[in-house]
């Protein structure tokens, strides 16, 4: 099964005193959709933002919103961010001991529903709940923080997911350290959406469409999907 190449540019690295504009400037450089990163300082070591800022953004686009949750437990919450808006909410496979349920309970919502593994969790933590999701994110670089440099091993995971999810309507997304320089091996291994957060908002909103069809090209051209 193909799986178009998406591009979901991530928020965490902007102004969230100028978050309009951003989200604005995203969607118009050809965004296929916002990614919001959850952080509750608890399960990573940082704190973002909560279904406030995805109600805000809701307002500000038509995209599609990319809810990752990187919070622990997240079940407390999945109805919180549906009702803000979120398209597809991803939980983490490390973040709760009932992961089934979680992702149960996001597609009751009417959501379309993630689950994402760390670095060093092996791709087998999703293998007893493909059934259930509609995406799986590896994620590329350990969470927290954004800026962080791509880790290259995590590409023969989302090969054997790739493998794993083959003839499934599952979408395959990267996140952490994605650049015009990374995207390539990301596409290669089999990615289809890529997490950009620093690399698609340098330069400020003149430079955003630049920086998106960068990584895009760069993508197709290693898939051979670029004309």
């Amino acid at each position: 099964m193909t799986r178009p190449l998406r591009l979901a540019p991530s928020i965490l690295s902007a102004d969230f005193a100028a978050i309009g504009e951003v989200v604005r400037g995203l969607d118009l450089a050809g965004a296929d959709w916002i990614h919001l990163d959850v952080m509750d300082g608890h399960f990573v070591p940082n704190i973002s933002f909560g279904p406030d800022m995805v109600r805000a953004v809701r307002r500000l686009t038509p995209k599609p919103l990319d809810v990752h949750l990187m919070i622990a437990p997240a079940d407390p919450y999945l109805a919180a961010f549906a009702e803000a808006g979120a398209d597809v909410i991803t939980v983490h496979a490390e973040a709760g001991p009932h992961l089934h349920r979680s992702l149960q309970t996001i597609r009751a919502l009417g959501k379309r529903a993630g689950v994402a593994i760390n670095p060093a969790t092996p791709e087998s933590a999703v293998e007893p709940v493909l059934d259930l999701v509609d995406l799986v994110l590896v994620m590329s670089v350990n969470p927290g923080f954004g800026g962080q440099a791509f880790i290259p091993a995590v590409c023969e995971k989302v090969r054997r997911i790739g493998a794993m999810t083959a003839g499934r309507d599952i979408e395959i997304e990267i996140d952490g350290g994605i650049t015009a320089e990374t995207a390539p091996d990301a596409a290669r291994a089999g990615a289809n959406v890529l997490v950009a957060g620093s690399a698609a908002l340098r330069g400020g909103p003149e430079r955003y469409a630049d920086n998106l069809q960068a990584i895009r090209q760069a993508a197709e051209r290693a898939t051979g999907t670029w004309a």
